[in-house]
């Protein structure tokens, strides 16, 4: 952002048709310092803006040259580029321009690799200081439910990365809410029951809670160690199997939601988790799985709005399959990388890319 006052002291004396004498002569300076203003070549002290913006009748914003739909695209921008790129020095540049923006401050926050899921505690602990001023300054001024949710985790992070796990959990117990405390389930309690609002919610709250659902429901099995790899796997596979028989026999998005995120969470799993042993093989028959799955599901979610405004909320994008297709394609783990270089695999991802 570029502000530059002496243009705008410039343009806005010579609209009011007066000379530098006159404007110097009003702010009691000498017309010296008003040249040097409208030169660029000093500013005006900061006790004669609000005299100057007075004196012009025009804001401090207008004064200042400040054009808050201008920046704010201009955010919008650079925030929407980082979220495509996953680019850092993006989000740093941006953090230097913007720093009292709370969207760039949060952003740029979990830039640093921590994570909020699995953290890296390491990490946690190198950048501490300047992570916990981030998350004091957000706290202190931002009124973002969402943004100041992820300063809350970040500070549960942090005491979790110095040994204090249990203040950690309470930093959770104090300022976080129940499932049922959800704005989703608030909204949906907000209209009485014979109404289309109300069967608007209720459809679209299923649709994200079976996604929800069906990811805890894989990760309970893939991360338990007692449970033997090829037991593992065949038991989710047969259940999203079924999942996805069903729901293709019934046109049921409900059913074919819930088999489209097993396959994909434990798609996902196998090709990110090394200690699983994952065959290339295993990774191919449910990646086309998964796709299968998406594809039929997006096909429904066309003549069903809870279901295509739950999967736009989740995934935040209105095209499930070309999304999961091209994440596929484009993932950087150093595995799928790899399996790319396999004509077979790459095949069965291209079959369904658009």
């Amino acid at each position: 952002m570029n502000i530059n006052i002496g243009a705008n002291i410039k343009r806005l004396r010579t609209e009011k048709g007066i000379t530098q004498e006159q404007l110097a002569e009003a702010m009691n300076v000498t017309c010296a310092a008003v040249s040097k203003w409208e030169r660029g070549e000093t500013f005006p002290d900061i006790t004669a803006l609000q005299p100057l913006a007075y004196y012009f009748d025009v804001s401090l914003d207008t004064l200042m040259g400040y054009n808050k739909e201008k920046v704010e695209k201009e955010i919008e921008d650079i925030l929407q580029q980082f979220r495509q790129s996953r680019d850092r020095r993006i989000i740093e540049k941006a953090y230097r321009e913007y720093p009292n923006d709370y969207r760039i401050m949060y952003h740029y926050m979990w830039s640093f690799g921590v994570s909020d899921a699995e953290p890296d505690l390491d990490l946690a602990l190198k950048y501490k200081d300047e992570l916990e001023k981030i998350c004091d300054k957000i706290l202190d001024g931002c009124t973002d439910i969402s943004i100041r949710t992820g300063a809350w985790k970040m500070k549960a992070i942090l005491r979790h990365a110095e040994g204090k796990t249990e203040e950690a959990l309470q930093i959770h117990r104090d300022n976080a809410v129940s499932w049922y405390q959800t704005f989703e389930q608030l909204n949906e309690q907000l209209f009485q029951k014979d109404r289309p609002e109300f069967l608007y919610w209720a459809s679209r709250n299923m649709y994200e809670l079976v996604d929800f659902g069906a990811d805890k429901l894989v990760k309970s099995k893939f991360y338990d160690r007692d449970i033997p790899y090829d037991e593992m796997v065949s038991s989710l596979e047969k259940i999203g199997d079924g999942l996805y028989s069903l729901g293709c026999e019934l046109n049921e998005a409900y059913l074919l939601a819930q088999a489209e995120t097993v396959f994909g969470r434990l798609r996902n799993d196998l090709t990110a988790r090394e200690f699983r042993g994952a065959t290339d093989e295993d990774i191919i028959r449910i990646t086309d799985k998964n796709l299968a799955a998406a594809e039929k599901l997006t096909e429904l979610s066309k003549t069903n709005k809870p279901c295509f405004d739950a999967l736009v909320g989740i995934h935040n994008t209105d095209d499930l399959l070309a999304f999961t297709a091209n994440c596929h394609l484009s993932w950087q783990n150093p595995r799928n990388v790899k399996l790319l270089e396999n004509k077979e695999y790459r095949a069965v991802i291209e079959k369904y890319a658009k």
